[in-house]
């Protein structure tokens, strides 16, 4: 049987959907791209962060039947979780299941095949759940590996419905951790990405910090870089920021994707939110002492016209944001979410106003973006070439997160080369190797 998993969302979905591609793969299903016609078993893996993720999620379900009348549809992920009772509607999914049973999916999909009785089994998260035992050990064309390390969210911010669809904080045990990573380098991967949901929050459980996760993958033979996804600040203590750069031997790629929301603190009390800009701006600081000013960079989440926001408010997010001087900023348009507390607040925005502080924001950010781009022409940077575009050019990221257009002849994907950074062309920095 052929079978293919089309993810939306995240990174920690995305290796989701390495696992469990390994997983069928191993029962003897034949697994190919997500959009591949003709295949027997299409699993959509839900994003539920805003509500235009559920509706992408019920557009792909409701696509791949359209498409593929015989097939069998599979809704997972964090809709379901989430939304068990609108998951449920999508009639045209044979079997809906949530974030907590993926293991059992092959055994769903036999199961459905002999009889073609519509199967609905979402196990609810439970207090003291443990990390599902999951590893990866390829990414077809990807040359960065994602190592998902952490899981689940006990914060409940005014906004989120994430831990609902996640459950509570649990971490991969650490001998776990080890062993995939080495896994990985094996498999050739130079760079590993630790993914979680709420990932500053690894290892709490033993005593354990996200530090202890950033050394053992730097201390892997064969891993050369590694990255962090999304953190929240005010987990970063002086300790933690100490040996996050002083531990690694320089292979932490010095980019810190430091979770924001707002840039007003009328806003982030709101949302719920456990630290104030002044208490983010310190930890910036902080990370810029230890890094180097010049060689750390800093991206982040925003979210504009949050219930209550006044344009004075708005006004003072963008000065927040723009005087961070992010690398790049994901600006979002609030989105409301049932089951969430915000969904009740008074003053919700319309929307046509919250997609107009969007297109503001934006427009502000990429300003900021341009500016940082162009002032490191001229810099000597260390870029893992990704997709080639000819036999010389690949686009690349250097360890700031900066995209790139490579010109490297002789090179191949998957090889970390160094290079003067050239001009800024609005998306990626022309750039060649050395």
């Amino acid at each position: 049987m052929k079978f293919a998993c089309y993810t939306l969302g995240c990174k920690v979905n995305q290796y989701e959907t390495e696992v469990l591609s390994a997983r069928f793969a191993a029962e003897g299903f034949d697994v190919v791209p997500g959009h591949a016609p003709g295949c027997d078993v299409y699993v959509v893996g839900s994003c539920t962060v805003t509500a235009e993720g559920d509706r992408k999620t019920r557009q792909a379900v409701r696509r791949f039947r359209r498409e593929n009348p015989g097939a069998i549809v599979v809704l997972t992920g964090c809709y379901p979780q989430a939304f068990p009772a609108q998951a449920a509607a999508v009639q045209e999914a044979d079997i809906i299941t949530g974030a907590r049973n993926r293991a059992a999916l092959p055994q769903l999909v036999r199961a459905f095949s002999l009889d073609r009785q519509r199967i609905v089994s979402i196990p609810q998260h439970q207090k003291g759940e443990t990390f599902e035992s999951c590893s990866a050990a390829d990414f077809g064309v990807r040359t960065r590996a994602f190592l998902k390390i952490q899981d689940g969210c006990d914060n409940w911010c005014s906004y989120c419905i994430i831990p609902a669809a996640r459950g509570p904080v649990r971490s991969k045990p650490l001998p776990e951790l080890q062993t995939e990573l080495l896994t990985l380098s094996q498999n050739g991967y130079r760079e590993i990405v630790l993914t979680g949901i709420n990932l500053s929050n690894y290892g709490r459980e033993w005593g354990l910090h996200l530090s202890d996760a950033v050394l053992a993958a730097a201390a892997t033979p064969g891993v050369e870089r590694v990255r962090l996804g999304s953190i929240e600040p005010d987990l970063l203590t002086p300790g933690e920021i100490y040996r996050l750069a002083e531990g690694c031997g320089g292979k932490l790629c010095p980019q810190f994707h430091l979770s924001l929301q707002s840039g007003c603190d009328k806003t982030l009390r709101a949302m719920r939110r456990p630290y104030t800009t002044a208490q983010y701006a310190d930890i910036a600081a902080k990370l810029r002492a230890a890094f180097g000013a010049d060689n750390v960079s800093f991206t982040t989440d925003v979210i504009v016209g949050f219930p209550g926001e006044t344009e004075d408010d708005f006004e003072a997010s963008m000065a927040f944001v723009t005087g961070m001087r992010f690398l790049k900023v994901h600006v979002f348009p609030y989105s409301r979410r049932e089951g969430t507390a915000a969904y009740d607040f008074a003053d919700q925005l319309p929307e046509h106003e919250k997609e107009a502080r969007s297109r503001r924001m934006t427009a502000a950010v990429e300003k900021v973006r341009a500016e940082l781009a162009h002032a490191a022409q001229g810099r000597t940077a260390q870029v893992l070439l990704e997709t080639p575009l000819s036999s010389t050019l690949f686009t690349g990221y250097t360890k700031q997160y900066l995209p790139v257009v490579v010109n490297a002849p002789g090179h191949k994907s998957g090889e970390i080369v160094t290079v003067t950074l050239g001009e800024w062309d609005g998306k990626r920095c022309r750039a060649q190797a050395q």
